[in-house]
């Protein structure tokens, strides 16, 4: 039996500090090796009993994604037996890179598990979303490897703060795929290394890759522009492209200095969505 009060999950973006591209599957899939945290900004995804599945889509993202039968949020529900009303209130930008999407469906099927007091749906199930998807449900640090399927927890990563900015272009994750010239790139090290301080991490970090930047850049061009933005912030330690794209993300030790550069960069470029945001893990 459902839940009479509405059940609301935080659906966070998702960070690809690293995404090596390590090959390709004979049914196209590629085989990845990326290390992913997540951040305290993100979307909200509201369900309640109903009779059949409805959604709305609200928040300052909201005209980006108007509602088709193909959104994660209503083919999560679906997954989970159909029956709700879903609010999903869109904060961040859509095709950008960070998970929206995955994470929205992640939180749509905790969500309903709640609500309906039922068990998540099995593993293959998940992946069968998108590749994202699994680690989003997790929404904790880990290694992502395989197709996504693959997940290993990362323990003891230092507390950090992360500066997003996308510049209003959406970028296709399969003309990116495309664009990638190389696809048996070298996965990050078997055991990853101890990273104690923000200082660590981003030396680490700098020796590891996004395979798909280049090929990203080339499609959009201004991806350049975001990463000279804000590797020219004072305190950044490290800039780079998250996902497929377009968000670029750079890493910072303290909040003061991560939020002055967000307003720094928001000042300069008033049209770009601009997030200061703590690094969970």
């Amino acid at each position: 039996m459902a839940t009479e009060a509405p059940v609301t999950e935080f659906a966070p973006a998702k960070i690809n500090l690293t995404l090596h591209v390590t090959g390709q599957r004979a049914d196209g899939y590629h085989l990845l090796d990326s290390l992913v945290v997540f951040a305290d900004v993100g979307d909200l995804v509201s369900v309640r009993a109903a009779d059949g599945v409805q959604l709305q889509i609200t928040g300052p993202q909201a005209a980006a994604l108007p509602v088709t039968e193909d959104n994660l949020v209503l083919r999560a529900a679906r997954l989970m037996g159909g029956q709700a009303g879903l609010v999903l209130e869109k904060i961040l930008p859509v095709s950008s890179g960070i998970g929206g999407g995955s994470a929205d469906a992640a939180a749509t099927l905790r969500a309903l598990a709640r609500l309906h007091r039922q068990p998540l749906p099995e593993d293959s199930a998940v992946l069968a979303l998108g590749a994202d998807v699994p680690v989003c449900l997790t929404g904790r640090a880990a290694r992502m490897q395989g197709v996504g399927q693959v997940l290993t927890p990362v323990p003891d990563l230092p507390q950090a703060w992360l500066v997003l900015v996308n510049p209003g272009v959406a970028v296709a994750t399969p003309l990116v795929f495309r664009g990638v010239t190389r696809k048996d790139n070298p996965p990050m090290p078997q055991l990853l290394p101890p990273v104690p301080s923000v200082a660590a991490l981003a030396a680490f970090l700098k020796q590891m890759r996004n395979d798909m930047e280049a090929a990203a850049t080339e499609l959009a061009p201004v991806i350049g522009s975001v990463r000279s933005a804000l590797s020219a912030q004072p305190g950044c330690l490290l800039s780079r492209m998250s996902g497929s794209g377009a968000t670029c993300f750079g890493l910072f030790h303290h909040e003061k200095t991560a939020q002055a550069a967000a307003r720094a960069i928001h000042a300069a470029q008033p049209d770009w969505w601009v997030a200061p945001a703590r690094m969970l893990s």
